[in-house]
């Protein structure tokens, strides 16, 4: 094989065996630009699947220029690996945008309000909202983040269960959110209790039981109310 065969298959084995654009670290960059949400898809080092035509044009000229026989096919084999991978990855661009595009319209007030204001939203949600089914969904925001001015978050932060209240479901990470803030602002020489906490959050029309309290606590680290104001004696 020529040199300029021999570097064409390399160059196309790098890009369909080595993973150099794989996508593992893909990801949604998403910017507030006047109260409007744009998106886009980042990979790896900040290159997008489009390169990888440019790449693969340079390889499909070389192989023009081949003659028949060895060389060409296996040129040809390779170019099409490369060809199948390329449109692999821009159905999966299309489908992590659609899937992003959703996210941000539901989460909107949360990326522009903070936790407190995040909403329940499950798989099932954006599934229905784009016509995919689940599992796709599953699939695609498993291991992918988005990039945005409050800070850098997986997909799977914004799913969240369903929490009763008096204006509609809220999301447990809302409420969780709202659990500290009412510990951080509570008198450190009496610590709120897990069933006054309960009992707060019921008159803000949240409606959970003193055990989802001490579950939501527990699971953000943060000591009972006897080992918070044990905590602040041993301080004084």
């Amino acid at each position: 094989m020529n040199g300029r065969g021999r570097a064409a298959v390399l160059t196309l084995r790098q890009l369909v065996k080595g993973g150099k654009l794989s996508g593992g670290a893909a990801g949604i960059v998403g910017e507030l630009d006047q109260r409007a949400w744009a998106l886009g898809v980042r990979a790896h080092g900040g290159r997008a699947a489009p390169v990888a035509r440019t790449v693969s044009s340079g390889c499909a000229r070389v192989a023009g220029s081949l003659g028949r026989g060895g060389e060409y096919d296996a040129l040809k084999m390779q170019l099409q690996e490369a060809r199948w991978l390329i449109r692999s990855l821009e159905i999966r661009n299309e489908t992590l945008l659609k899937v992003a595009h959703s996210i941000v319209q539901r989460q909107t007030e949360f990326l522009e309000h903070g936790e407190e204001y995040m909403r329940p939203m499950v798989l099932r949600d954006v599934a229905e909202a784009i016509e995919m089914h689940e599992s796709t969904v599953s699939r695609v925001t498993t291991n992918k983040y988005m990039h945005t001015p409050r800070g850098v978050f997986e997909f799977r932060y914004f799913f969240s269960s369903h929490v009763a209240g008096d204006e509609g479901e809220q999301s447990s990470t809302a409420v969780r959110a709202k659990i500290r803030k009412l510990i951080a602002a509570e008198n450190p020489a009496k610590p709120m209790s897990d069933n006054e906490i309960a009992s707060v959050l019921s008159e803000d029309g949240v409606k959970v039981a003193r055990r989802t309290v001490a579950k939501y606590r527990e699971a953000m680290g943060i000591a009972s109310s006897s080992e918070r104001k044990k905590s602040k004696l041993v301080n004084q």
